[in-house]
């Protein structure tokens, strides 16, 4: 990141979490494909992190075929998800920490009031939503505008673009159309933030989704830049940025 950038960050109390160089970088990621599909990502604090691990057992438990929130599958709200040019990441990086320094979201309160989930064949995608917020709006559209002059064709997207390993090979195409279709039909007024918490049955979804919801507040402490995977999971971290109060 260059150097202005760091001292913006240092000014308005974000300091960054990860540093590489463009060489460390590019040989710890082992980027191969041109394009990557990223997800600009609100790091919530460890009251929701518990909330969406305690769901996410419990869909484990009627689902084993699902996947575990951990390490590769980091519990996030999802604000942006873009195609990018891989040789410009250094530059979307530059571009969202400035954006970051100005809005200051170190401060924000935000609010989980229910659960939601996408459809898929008989299985649905579950999540906790969060109420959007003027503050969360404002964000986004920022980062749209920041993003947007590297912001690949979406009809480039393609599985490549995205994170596989050998026991989680494939991405399936409403993942790849997410993305795709993010800016607009995830944004602005289409704009549902949420933390995915697992996978499961839609009959079983729409008992969970019929309970009562113990509504809670939470805070953010730090934003990142994943590359996705599956599902829209959080499965690599390319870049973060903690914040600072």
């Amino acid at each position: 990141m260059p150097h202005r950038y760091m001292k913006v960050l240092a000014a308005l109390g974000i300091g960054l979490a990860s540093q590489l160089s463009s060489l460390e970088r590019s040989s710890a990621q082992g980027f191969q494909n041109p394009v990557t599909a990223i997800d600009i990502a609100l790091e919530p604090d460890a009251t929701m992190i518990q909330h969406a691990e305690a769901v996410n057992a419990r869909l484990l438990k009627v689902f084993p075929k699902g996947f575990a929130l951990d390490a590769t599958h980091h519990p996030h709200i999802s604000i942006l998800q873009r195609y990018v040019p891989t040789a410009d990441l250094d530059k979307v990086y530059a571009a969202v920490g400035e954006v970051l320094a100005n809005e200051k979201p170190a401060g924000w309160s935000l609010k989980a009031f229910k659960y939601y989930y996408i459809p898929w064949k008989h299985i649905g995608l579950a999540g906790i939503v969060v109420e959007p917020t003027d503050d969360l709006l404002k964000l986004q559209q920022k980062l749209i505008d920041a993003v947007a002059p590297f912001t690949h064709p979406a009809e480039i997207g393609t599985a490549a673009a995205f994170v596989t390993t050998p026991e989680d090979p494939d991405i399936n195409q409403p993942t790849i159309d997410y993305v795709a279709l993010f800016v607009p039909k995830e944004t602005g007024k289409n704009f549902n933030p949420h933390v995915t918490v697992g996978i499961a049955s839609q009959d079983y979804l729409k008992k969970m989704l019929a309970e009562p919801f113990d509504v809670f507040t939470f805070s953010l402490e730090g934003a990142s830049v994943y590359q996705l995977g599956n599902y829209g999971t959080a499965r690599k971290k390319l870049n973060a940025w903690e914040f600072k109060p």
